[in-house]
């Protein structure tokens, strides 16, 4: 059964784990992703057990713009909700704010409008980065 967690203190190796089973290059800091955990105003987490098998990590402002900036769920346990439900609890969390933000990655796109986020038609997310995906 999964068990969901509103926590900011994980193991680096449990990072490590979740953000490569993904193949997200963040993943390969994992010293780092310890302290940027600590750092987000919100961070919901997915257990399976000792196992951590999803995350949702938020920014915001105090009161009008929200940005996820994670969201992920280890491939091993798609389609048992995990990743709606993350997003859900962030929804929940931010229900007053005039705004919540996502970059979707092009192939997750549905994903994110099956969640309530619309595509936008006039703006384009926008990088300065050292990662690789």
């Amino acid at each position: 059964m999964i068990q969901y967690k509103d926590i900011h203190d994980f193991t680096a190796e449990s990072l490590k784990d979740l953000f490569l089973s993904v193949d997200w290059s963040s993943g390969h800091f994992p010293e780092k992703l310890v302290i940027a955990m600590k750092n987000f105003k919100t961070v919901y987490s997915a257990w399976d057990g000792d196992k951590l098998v999803g995350m949702i990590c938020a920014m915001d402002d105090g009161i009008m713009n929200a940005y996820v900036h994670y969201l992920l769920v280890n491939p091993a346990y798609h389609d048992q909700t995990i990743g709606r439900t993350l997003v859900e609890m962030a929804k929940e969390h931010y229900k007053d704010y005039l705004r919540i933000a996502v970059i979707a990655y092009d192939d997750e796109a549905h994903f994110y409008e099956n969640c309530g986020f619309k595509k936008s038609t006039e703006s384009s997310p926008m990088f300065i980065t050292s990662l690789w995906t």
